[in-house]
Formats: structure tokens, sequence, C-alpha cells
């Protein structure tokens, strides 16, 4: 019996990268885990068909983020699979790496509505549903930190504005034993930063030397630190900022 059976766990923007590796490794905990995907179903249906391929259990669920209704829409789909959840894990967010000189509105509201106001609505709406003593993880930035990467300015603020989140939200809900915490990832190996990563051997570079540690992240980096904050052994961690960056902040 994995330290998670009997959970269910809902994992948004889980199709792929650090939310594909989320997901997998609370399936592989015990979690019976809701993958949520904006537009790629294929990939959402080849994470299920991962968890399940190794014994896990798992369902696809399909809502784009940063429109009106969202949240709702996401729970009513939730709803039609399971009658509660353990484990929300915030993922899902866009980022850009638009200077500030070109950044226009409709850019910077869609990056807002994506990476803050979506995760407040998908726990306002959730509250019912959220199980005493369950776990709210928020899947931050180091740059919310950090000015290493100052034409993400906005992105860096929508992740500053979820910590915030994450900070008062504890608070509100630590009388029900429900923890809540962000961890921040650096520079982590996915299909977002394959440009960087695998363009040119500068980019590859670059990253692995920021790290204290020599070498870029991996998803399973960040999934095992939430697995540690959605089980028992994290009972005791809320309204964290979680440093998941491989100390490139340091």
């Amino acid at each position: 019996m994995g330290v998670l059976a009997g959970r269910t766990a809902l994992v948004t923007g889980a199709s792929r990268g650090i939310g594909r590796g989320i997901a997998e490794r609370l399936a592989r905990d015990g979690a019976r885990v809701a993958v949520h995907y904006g537009r790629n179903e294929a990939a959402a249906k080849e994470t299920v068909a991962a968890i399940e391929a190794v014994g896990g259990s798992a369902f696809a669920l399909g809502v784009e983020l940063g429109l009106p209704g969202d949240a709702q829409a996401l729970w009513e789909a939730f709803d039609r699979h399971a009658d509660g959840v353990d484990i929300l894990v915030n993922n899902a967010g866009i980022g850009g790496a638009r200077p500030l000189s070109e950044i226009e509105e409709e850019e910077y509201d869609k990056v807002f509505a994506v990476n803050v106001k979506a995760p407040f609505f998908i726990v306002r709406r959730g509250l019912d549903r959220l199980r005493d003593g369950g776990r709210v993880i928020n899947i931050s930035s180091g740059l919310s930190r950090t000015a290493a990467i100052p034409q993400q300015i906005a992105y860096a603020m929508t992740k500053g504005a979820l910590d915030v989140f994450t900070r008062d939200l504890s608070k509100v809900l630590g009388h029900r034993g429900i923890t809540v915490n962000s961890v921040a990832p650096g520079i982590i190996d996915t299909d977002n930063t394959a440009e960087l990563l695998h363009g040119t051997q500068d980019g590859a570079a670059w990253a692995a030397s920021i790290s204290a540690l020599g070498r870029v992240g991996t998803p399973a980096d960040v999934a095992d630190v939430v697995a540690f904050l959605a089980s028992d052994a994290g009972r005791w961690v809320t309204g964290s900022w979680v440093d998941a960056t491989g100390g490139s902040l340091t």
C-alpha cells in the first residue's frame, strides 16, 4: 500500500512536463489522480495510460483555463469521476519571454488569468470538495525570488502573486488541518525549455552552471518534493515557499 492510498489528487496541467511528473509520482504513491489538461487530450491520455500501466489509477479532465467559468467547469468534470479531493496541485501555467517594452494588455491579462485567477477560483469553487486534512500545493517559480531573467517580468509577477495566495490561504484553511505550500522549480528539462536546453550547447551549459548541483533539473526532482508535502510526512509544513531550484538562487 502506498503512502497516499485511498486519497484522490487533482493535478492541473498534468499532461506533460512537471505536471505529468507530479501526477505519475502521486499515483505511484497510491493516490487516484485526476490528470487535467487544457487542449492536449492525447498527451493527457498518454499520462493516464502510463499511470495505469504500472498499476495506478487515473482519469483525464479537459478544461481550458483562463476563460470565464473555467474553475466551475473543472470541478463539474471532476465530479463525474470522484466525490472529493485530498490533494490539489495547481501546476498549470503559461509563461512568456517578452520584455516590458513589448508585452501588451491582452497577453498580460492572459498570463494572470491562467497563473493567478484560475488557481484562486479552483480553490474557491473546490472548498466543499477539499477534504479536511488535505493538501494544496501551488507550483511557483524561482523567478518570484530573482531577476535572473527579467524579460519574463509578467510571468514572475504571477508567481509572486501565487506565493502570497499560498501564504494567506494557509491561515484560511489551517483550522481544517489543510496545509498549503508553494514549490518553486528552477530550470527543468521539459518541452517548454527544449529550445533553451537542447537548441544550443551553450544553453544547457548555462542552465547547469547556475545550479549549485551543477545540472539541469528533471520533472522527477520537483515531483519528489511535491510528494513529500502531499504525504503525512509533510503535515507540519504549511505557508511555506519551498526552493526546488537545485540551488540556483544561491
